[in-house]
């Protein structure tokens, strides 16, 4: 490959295209671009359609796309794959679902009661946040307390919506799909993920050490998987 890829970095919830700012540069680094790029997800109209609108326009300008959905994202990154090209689609501390009917009845097995029974607060329309403390026991534990401190001020409410509501994924993509997940994760079931990843992409996953925030704890080490794959 002569020329790099482009990395089409889809968030998950409650995030925004700032959490990728340790990641982009070292995807740059490496050689190889990246557009991260900002969810709704505070919108409660806004549906995993619109979300999979607002990936399809900002990579409208880039032909060779490795897409990468993290947590939440991993309902977004498929559905952009049926209405475009992509390389490839890279499940970051997520798993491969649908098509199928909306996850939230299945979330309790995705998730470790820690995430579970965080302290939570919702807005006007209904549109949730994890309280600091627990944002970055579950999110931010094994990155530099600085990082996680400015992530936790930069979170947004998330709407329920797209947990809430069928995939409008029709068909899954004819795409390799990859997924990489943190062995020490403390958002995610890891003995649930594993075996559902396996499952469904018929490989193991690729194990980083640490938690549910590797483009913030350890980005020069992800940075190094996601290009291997975007290149196989």
């Amino acid at each position: 490959m002569s020329e790099g890829v482009t990395f089409g970095l889809v968030h998950g919830a409650q995030h925004g295209a700032w959490c990728w700012e340790r990641l982009v540069p070292e995807l740059e680094r490496l050689g190889h671009g990246a557009v991260a790029v900002d969810l709704p997800c505070d919108d409660p109209d806004a549906t995993i359609d619109t979300y999979a609108s607002c990936v399809v326009d900002a990579l409208a300008e880039h032909d060779d796309v490795v897409l990468v959905g993290h947590s939440l994202g991993s309902l977004t990154i498929p559905v952009v794959a049926r209405r475009r090209p992509v390389r490839r689609l890279v499940f970051l501390c997520s798993v491969p679902t649908g098509p199928g009917p909306a996850i939230d009845t299945e979330l309790a097995s995705m998730v470790t009661p820690e995430f579970a029974n965080a302290s939570r607060t919702f807005d006007e329309h209904g549109c949730e946040s994890l309280a600091d403390a627990d944002a970055v026991t579950v999110w931010y534990d094994d990155c530099p307390a600085e990082d996680a401190r400015r992530a936790v001020e930069r979170l947004r409410p998330q709407s329920r919506r797209p947990l809430t509501e069928p995939t409008p994924l029709d068909e899954w993509p004819d795409v390799p799909v990859s997924v990489v997940l943190g062995r020490d994760d403390r958002c995610v079931n890891m003995e649930w993920a594993v075996a559902a990843a396996t499952a469904r992409t018929g490989e193991s996953p690729i194990l980083l050490p640490g938690g549910h925030s590797p483009f913030l704890g350890r980005p020069g080490e992800l940075a190094e998987v996601l290009v291997g794959l975007a290149v196989t």
